[in-house]
């Protein structure tokens, strides 16, 4: 029985350079605890540095789409991590409640809203594109979305315009 173990790959934190990295986010989901985490990193990494495209597709769509990214909800229904029995979540006016007070929580720490992390993720250099199927599948077209995105797009084309990036999916 060999009890050797491999050495651990430890990534190197600290090379201090932003400059020629790349990120890519996929944005998957429009719901308001799901909008946040691909926002505040493409956010980070810009301050980094870090050249960054965010590409929306299926319900990451609402948080590019002008009647809704404002309007973002938060449901504890179906999501353990609330630590909310689930039966609590069925209950009507729980999504309301729920989204009032992660609105307010954020709030609390200083984190702007949807549509204001995005202005400030465009004029810091980021870049948004919308996915072409969801775009297709939903009947919306760019007037629909956000001003600052940058074109509908297929994944084929997002692909090419992240090549070489690190990626991430949310």
């Amino acid at each position: 029985m060999n009890t050797e173990t491999a050495p651990a790959i430890v990534p190197n934190f600290d090379d201090g350079a932003g400059a020629g990295r790349k990120l890519a986010i996929i944005c998957s989901k429009g719901n308001l605890d799901m909008a946040y985490p691909g926002l505040v990193l493409a956010g980070a990494a810009l301050g980094e540095g870090v050249e960054t495209h965010l590409f929306f597709t299926f319900w990451g769509f609402d948080i590019i789409t002008k009647s809704r990214m404002g309007h973002l909800q938060f449901t504890p229904l179906g999501n353990t991590a609330t630590h909310v029995p689930q039966a609590l979540g069925a209950l009507p006016g729980m999504t309301t409640m729920a989204t009032r007070m992660m609105h307010r929580q954020i709030a609390d720490v200083g984190v702007p809203g949807v549509p204001e992390l995005l202005e400030q993720i465009v004029a810091s250099g980021g870049h948004l594109w919308a996915c072409r199927m969801s775009a297709d599948m939903m009947h919306l077209t760019g007037d629909d979305l956000y001003d600052a995105v940058e074109g509908i797009i297929n994944a084929a084309d997002f692909i090419e315009k992240s090549a070489g990036a690190q990626l991430l999916f949310i």
